[in-house]
C-alpha cells in the first residue's frame, strides 16, 4: 500500500512515513511475468532520477510524476491540486506516437531496456515548453540548460500510479547511497533534534568547511553534506571526482559522530528560487530541518545577454516565505574572507579594518589554477582536495574542446575550418573534423530538412562532438545549424561554457547568394528547394557566441588566424612561438 506525508506531517521535525512504491515477494514475482506482455517505453536519464526519488519519498507527498491538475496548479501557484506546498514540474513526457496503441498499464525501462516500473496510465495531457519555462524557470532564454533541453522531450505528459519493481542500480559509492528512511534513522542516532543539510554540486574548499561546521555549531546539531549526483550544471565536475574529494574530508576533517555524508540522486532542474524550496522539501524528507541556502542557489549562471538568471538573493527571499510551511529553517550561506596574516576564516562583518586577506574566485580556481596545471593554495583547500582536482583535470593545454562553426550555406564555414585544422596541426594538435555535408552522407543519412530532422543531424554531430571533448580531443564541427535551441543544448552536451566555443560565421545573405557555386539559393528562391535556411526557413544568430567572423573584410587565413589566437588566449593552445609569413601573419 502507498503512503505519503500529511501536509501536517510534512511539516513536523521528523514526523510522517515515507512513500514507499517497491514491491517485493509474491506479488513482485507476478508483476514481473506480467511486465513482459505489456507495452514499454524507455525513460531518459532525467525522468529515471525522479522516478527514484518518487519510489523512495525523496519528493513526498508527491508519489507518481503529476497529473494535469497537480502540474498546472504548481505551474501557477507552486502548490498541488491539494494544496500542498510543492515548487517545481515533475513529469514524464513522451511522444503522442508512443502511447497511441498502449492499454491502460506501460511499462517504464531505462536506457538499456532494464525494468524499472508498471504505471497505471491515467492521463495523458499536452503541454507547452514556453509556457512551463516562464512560469517555472522565469525565462525562457535557450542559454538556460533546461530551456534548451526541452527540444528534445515528447510532447505530451503521462501519469497514473507507480509500481516500482527495481531501482536503478549502481556500482559507485554503494555504501553512500541511502533512501530518506536509511538516512533518518542515521540521524535519530546521532541523536540530535537539529539537523542542517547542506546542498552542493561543487568540489568541497575551506570555505564551506568552515561554512558547514558553523551551521552545525549554530543549530547545535547534526550535519548532512548532501551532494547532488543526478543531473547537474553542464561543465560541472563529474560526481566521481566530487564524491572522492567528500568522503576524503569528512574522514579525515569532519566529527563522524555528528555528520552524515549520502548522496543524492537529483536531476537539477537550475531553477533557482522555485529549485531552493524542492531542495529544501527534499531535505526535509531526509531528516533535515535546517538548510544552507547559498549566494544564487541552484542558478545556472548567465543568460543570452551575459547576465545572471536569478538575482543573488533570490533564492534566499522565496525560501524564507515558506520556511514555516516547509518545516526548514534557512540558514544564510554566510560570506566568509581569509585573513591572511592571522591564517583563519571569518565572517565578513567581521575583518578588521586594513587587515589583508585572500580570496580566489571560481574562475581563478579553473583559469588561474586547473587550467595551468598549478595546485590549489592549502589555505584555500585541502591538499587531498587540490591532489584530486589536479589528477583529474590536465592544464587547459591538454583539454579537449569544440569549435563549432555556424552561419548560413555559403558562408565560409568548411574553409575557414580546414585552414584551422591545418593551424592546429602546426602547432601540435590533431583534431577531429565533423562538416555538415559529410555527416548529413553517413551519420545522418535518410533525414530529411524538417525542423526535427535538423534538430536530430545537429544533437548527432553534437553527441560525437562531447565524446571527442571527453577524451581530451578537439573537434571541429561546420554545420548551418541554425537553430539557437539547438546549438545551445549541444554547447550543454559538450561541456558548459569552457569548451564549447561557437563561432558564428557572420556573412551577409546576399553575399552568400553571390558564391553559391552549387545554385542551392537560385532553386531556393524559385520554389525548387523548401525550407532552405535564409530564404523560407530562418536563421537564428547566435546572441552571445566567443568568436564573430566578418568574411567580407577578412581573407580565410586571417579569419583562422583569429581563432588560433583566441585558443592561444585562453589556454587551449600554448603559444607557439613561429613566424610564417607565407601564411600571410605572424605569431610570436
Amino acid at each position: 500500500m502507498t503512503e505519503k506525508l500529511t501536509q501536517g506531517e510534512l511539516i513536523t521535525p521528523f514526523g510522517g512515513t515515507l512513500v514507499q512504491l517497491l514491491v517485493a515477494g509474491e506479488q513482485r514475482k507476478v508483476l514481473l511475468e506480467e511486465a513482459n506482455t505489456l507495452p514499454s517505453i524507455q525513460i531518459s536519464s532525467r525522468a529515471l532520477c525522479d522516478m527514484e526519488l518518487l519510489a523512495v519519498g525523496g519528493f513526498s507527498p508527491l508519489d507518481r510524476f503529476m497529473g494535469k491538475a497537480d502540474y498546472e496548479r504548481v505551474l501557477h501557484e507552486m502548490r498541488l491540486s491539494d494544496g500542498t506546498l510543492f515548487a517545481l514540474p515533475i513529469t514524464l513526457t513522451v511522444d503522442e506516437a508512443q502511447i497511441k496503441q498502449v492499454g491502460d498499464r506501460i511499462v517504464l525501462r531505462d536506457a538499456r531496456n532494464n525494468l524499472m516500473a508498471i504505471m497505471q496510465l491515467e492521463e495523458v495531457f499536452a503541454w507547452d515548453p514556453e509556457t512551463e519555462a516562464r512560469l517555472a524557470l522565469g525565462s525562457t532564454d535557450p542559454r538556460h540548460p533546461l530551456v534548451s533541453e526541452m527540444i528534445r522531450w515528447g510532447k505530451v505528459c503521462i501519469s497514473g500510479a507507480l509500481t516500482v519493481l527495481n531501482l536503478p542500480l549502481y556500482y559507485d559509492f554503494v555504501e553512500l547511497r541511502r533512501t530518506p528512511a536509511q538516512v533518518r534513522s542515521l540521524l535519530a542516532e546521532m541523536g540530535h533534534t537539529n539537523v542542517v543539510a547542506f546542498q552542493t554540486r561543487n568540489p568541497l574548499h575551506r570555505i564551506h568547511e568552515e561554512l558547514t561546521k558553523r551551521a552545525a555549531a549554530e543549530v547545535g546539531g547534526s550535519l548532512l553534506i548532501h551532494p547532488v549526483v543526478g543531473m547537474t550544471k553542464p561543465g560541472d565536475v563529474d560526481h566521481y571526482t566530487r564524491v572522492r574529494i567528500y568522503r576524503t574530508l569528512v574522514e579525515n576533517y569532519y566529527d563522524t559522530h555528528n555528520t552524515v555524508l549520502s548522496l543524492l540522486p537529483l536531476a537539477m532542474r537550475m531553477a533557482g528560487p522555485r529549485e531552493a524550496i524542492l531542495h529544501s522539501i527534499i531535505r526535509r524528507n531526509y531528516g533535515a530541518n535546517h538548510f544552507i541556502i547559498g549566494r544564487d542557489h541552484a542558478g545556472p549562471g548567465k543568460d543570452s545577454t551575459g547576465k545572471p538568471f536569478y538575482g543573488p538573493y533570490e533564492a534566499q527571499e522565496l525560501f524564507q516565505q515558506y520556511a514555516d510551511e516547509i518545516g526548514v529553517r534557512p540558514v544564510p550561506f554566510k560570506e566568509l574572507l581569509y585573513l591572511t596574516e592571522q591564517g583563519e576564516y571569518v565572517e565578513v562583518t567581521q575583518v578588521p579594518p586594513g587587515a589583508a586577506v585572500s580570496s580566489i574566485s571560481g574562475t581563478q580556481v579553473r583559469e588561474d589554477y586547473l587550467a595551468k596545471g598549478q595546485l590549489l593554495p592549502e589555505w584555500f583547500t585541502r591538499p587531498e582536495t587540490a591532489e584530486i582536482l589536479s589528477k583529474m583535470y590536465p592544464p587547459r593545454h591538454q583539454q579537449g574542446f569544440c569549435l563549432w562553426f555556424t552561419g548560413l550555406s555559403g558562408a565560409g564555414k568548411s574553409t575557414i575550418a580546414e585552414i584551422v585544422a591545418v593551424l592546429l596541426l602546426e602547432c601540435g594538435r590533431q583534431s577531429t573534423m565533423l562538416d555538415g555535408d559529410v555527416v548529413r552522407t553517413h551519420l545522418s543519412r535518410g533525414l530529411g530538412f524538417s525542423r526535427e530532422d535538423r534538430d536530430v543531424n545537429i544533437l548527432r554531430i553534437g553527441f560525437v562532438a562531447s565524446e571527442v571533448v571527453r577524451h581530451n580531443g578537439t573537434v571541429i564541427c561546420a554545420a548551418i545549424s541554425p537553430y539557437r535551441a539547438t546549438r545551445d543544448e549541444v554547447r550543454k552536451m559538450v561541456g558548459g561554457q569552457d569548451q564549447f566555443i561557437e563561432i558564428f560565421v557572420d556573412t551577409p545573405l546576399e553575399v552568400c547568394e553571390e558564391r553559391d557555386i552549387k545554385g542551392l539559393y537560385v532553386r531556393a528562391r524559385r520554389g525548387e528547394i523548401k525550407g532552405f535556411t535564409g530564404i523560407d526557413d530562418p536563421y537564428e544568430q547566435p546572441v552571445d557566441p566567443e568568436i564573430v567572423l566578418d568574411t567580407t573584410i577578412s581573407t580565410p587565413a586571417e579569419n583562422a588566424q583569429k581563432i588560433i589566437n583566441y585558443l592561444e588566449a585562453h589556454g587551449f593552445l600554448q603559444p607557439n612561438v613561429i613566424h610564417s609569413q607565407a601564411n600571410g601573419y605572424a605569431r610570436v
